[in-house]
């Protein structure tokens, strides 16, 4: 007996393949650096959450795909309006460079980006900045920040809500 072939009908085949073409900017893959312009990055990886100015008179422009995505890039455009590049920055290297008791919060954020979620510990007299992140597993970046704005504890941990929901290990 044959196996039965599955053809999928015309218009889901059309769906899939738009859904797989809005795919293609999600980390600006599809991106030439001294090409694309900054409005091309914009129609390619959608609105920014964030625009901080750079080095150099570059600008750059935060898209976190975050919580789920766990990447937060920052695609750099020069002064003349071109890509320089588009980088994750959600790294443990980036993350190395923060320095408690010398980083600001304005550093976390041109290093990391927008966090994903802050929460306040008034008894502490801190916020927490916290960044789902991907090495090698799922981890968690939390950075606090005291109110004159230095960074006073900086750690990159196991995410305990990917752990709780693969169950004990």
């Amino acid at each position: 007996m044959k196996p039965r072939q599955r053809v999928l009908p015309a218009g889901c085949a059309l769906a899939l393949l738009a859904a797989l073409a809005g795919c293609a900017g999600y980390d600006g893959g599809n991106l030439l650096p001294g090409q694309s312009t900054s409005a091309e990055v914009e129609k390619s990886m959608g609105q920014p959450a964030e625009r901080r100015a750079g080095a150099n008179g570059e600008t750059v422009l935060w898209f976190p795909r975050l919580p789920y995505g766990r990447a937060s890039y920052a695609a750099r455009i020069g002064a003349d309006g071109r890509l320089v590049a588009v980088e994750q920055r959600l790294t443990r290297e980036n993350f190395d460079t923060l320095k408690p008791g010398l980083s600001r919060a304005s550093d976390v954020r041109d290093v990391l980006g927008p966090p994903h979620r802050i929460d306040n510990f008034p008894r502490h007299q801190r916020d927490a900045w916290s960044y789902p992140a991907q090495e090698v597993v799922s981890m968690l970046i939390v950075v606090q920040i005291s109110p004159d704005d230095v960074v006073r504890e900086a750690y990159m941990v196991n995410d305990p809500a990917v752990q709780a929901m693969d169950g004990p290990q």
